[in-house]
């Protein structure tokens, strides 16, 4: 084993791999897909992604490469949520133009001098900050019918990933019938089974024809399907969905949508205000 120690990749070295395997990975992955995307980037021999960090259970790679993340955190690259997504902070990013020896620099004096590195924002979050006029929901729900179709699906993906799925992967393709990706869903950390969806980004509502094409195209892959709209569905679409005999399929509308988006916290800020009021009754009492 000691052999292959000369084969580490040093946590610098695994900077640009990082932002690589989360853009190959559409703009967000958990810890374990951004590891065996970067394990795949470099061609990692399993003998050094064997090697143990010290006594501990985690692998020396995993170690330096939870470094990796970090820097790239502070560095205002990357974001992490609560739930072990990471993201980066734009997709925009040209990891070409990025110099691995600046970003541990500018990190180490910032660590030094205190100074909070900005994070880049997006024109979503932009957007959800500037237009104050429309309800929160219907400013959300326009952004996302007038999201380029790739942005959102790699929005759904997100969204799937934050919700507990692994393993979620876009086709890249879309057309009526089609599948537009594939995900595992995971309960209480014990059961999985594997899903198919599809995801239309539009303001009609999606028919029972739309409901059994997808469901023809799900045969031989699986027997759990997942379809979200921006749109709403048809009552008859809502009973194809779940006729007896057929394998099921779960309907996600456009408000269910905003509102899991909004309880996930993607591209959402909420703000709570503190409210005062004195109570003269208690003083009365005393």
């Amino acid at each position: 084993m000691k052999r292959f120690t000369s084969l580490l990749p040093t946590f610098d070295s695994m900077l640009i791999p990082t932002i690589q395997a989360l853009q190959i990975l559409g703009g967000s992955g958990t810890t374990e897909e951004i590891y065996d995307q970067v394990a795949q980037i470099l061609n990692l021999p399993d003998k050094v992604l064997e090697i143990p960090h010290g006594n501990s259970s985690q692998s020396e790679v995993e170690y330096r490469l939870a470094w990796s993340r970090t820097y790239l955190k502070k560095y205002g690259i990357l974001e992490n949520s609560a739930r072990g997504v990471w993201s980066l902070g734009s997709t925009a990013i040209n990891h070409d133009e990025l110099d691995p020896k600046e970003i541990v620099k500018t990190v180490r004096e910032a660590g030094k001098s205190k100074v909070i590195l900005p994070v880049p924002m997006t024109k979503a979050s932009e957007s959800l900050e500037t237009l104050n006029e429309l309800a929160w929901h219907q400013q959300l729900h326009e952004i996302l019918l007038e999201m380029e179709p790739s942005a959102f699906e790699r929005l759904v993906q997100r969204l799937l990933r934050e919700s507990g799925f692994i393993q979620v992967q876009v086709s890249g393709k879309s057309g009526d019938g089609g599948i537009d990706g594939v995900g595992i869903a995971r309960i209480n950390g014990f059961l999985s089974f594997h899903i198919l969806f599809q995801c239309k980004r539009y303001q009609g509502s999606v028919t029972s024809g739309q409901i059994r094409d997808f469901r023809g195209a799900m045969q031989g892959h699986t027997d759990k399907g997942l379809f979200i709209t921006t749109g709403t569905f048809t009552r008859d679409a809502i009973k194809e969905a779940l006729r007896d005999g057929a394998p099921p399929i779960d309907l996600i509308d456009g408000e269910q949508l905003v509102q899991r988006i909004k309880e996930l916290g993607l591209g959402v800020k909420i703000t709570i205000f503190e409210s005062v009021e004195v109570d003269t009754d208690w003083f009365e009492r005393i």
